[in-house]
């Protein structure tokens, strides 16, 4: 089988793109997983298909990790899969609302940069303090479309991101389905910057979305910083994260801007 792609990264996170709107694509779990193989497949920390939509939106977007497993939700992911969307009607749409498993997200144009209106948050968690690899760490935690553990230390260069973010991954606390992992340091009032282990992928990524979503949320928690909270992530973007409280720890109109770039284009035969 030969498929055509777009190769697409979102702040650093990059995703292999696939156009399945008449549905012809079946592809295996191994076989999404071999696509997103660094060494013998394109290379991504995410595949992304374009399907028809069935509850209303204009699209419907299947999101998958690395490993091959099927997410609810990825923000780069979905600014990406926005902008790809219009790259498939020749760049003459505005706006465009698609289907995830996280529920409805819309997504506007700036020219290269994309703003994608989240899913409402849920499950928020302050300050559980939880053993991770020999230590005692004070963990936030919220959904943000897929979970997310967050923890604000003083040095982020020196954090074992693989250690502790696969030590919270798996923890007893996030079962049965885990938690993606992030560490942030604030930088300034109403801006951080974050590492992030990502569940799926198995280690640290350049950026995640809904991660950034996620830490700027428990930023605004801890310290009362004002919508929209500026996020410096590993690839070198910074993105900003918007969000209206409507109630103490209940927030709506949840956006995430910044770049999402096309790579090339080709196509692979499986």
């Amino acid at each position: 089988m030969t498929l055509n792609f777009w190769k697409m990264n979102g702040a650093g996170n990059d995703f292999v793109m696939l156009d399945n709107r008449d549905l012809s694509l079946k592809l295996s779990t191994e076989e999404i997983a071999k696509l997103c193989d660094r060494h013998r497949g394109i290379g991504a920390d995410g595949l992304l298909c374009v399907e028809p939509a069935t509850e209303g939106g204009d699209f419907k977007m299947r999101y998958y990790n690395a490993d091959g497993g099927e997410a609810e939700m990825c923000g780069n992911g979905a600014r990406c899969f926005g902008r790809f969307v219009n790259k498939l009607h020749e760049d003459t749409l505005t706006l465009v609302r698609f289907e995830t498993l996280a529920g409805m997200i819309s997504a506007e144009f700036e020219g290269d940069q994309v703003r994608i209106n989240m899913s409402a948050p849920h499950g928020l968690q302050l300050a559980t303090d939880l053993p991770v690899a020999g230590e005692v760490l004070t963990v936030h935690s919220v959904n943000t479309g897929v979970p997310h553990a967050v923890v604000f230390v003083d040095d982020l260069d020196t954090v074992p991101v693989k250690a502790w973010g696969a030590g919270l991954r798996y923890h007893d606390a996030f079962k049965p389905k885990g938690t993606n992992a992030n560490f942030a340091k604030v930088i300034a009032p109403g801006s951080i910057s974050i590492r992030t282990y990502e569940r799926g992928v198995e280690d640290e990524t350049l950026a995640c979305g809904t991660g950034m979503v996620a830490c700027a949320l428990i930023h605004h928690e801890l310290t009362g910083a004002a919508s929209p909270v500026s996020v410096l992530v590993q690839g070198g973007d910074t993105l900003k994260v918007g969000f209206t409280e409507t109630a103490p720890h209940e927030y709506t109109d949840v956006t995430l801007f910044g770049p999402a770039d096309f790579v090339f284009q080709g196509t692979v035969t499986l």
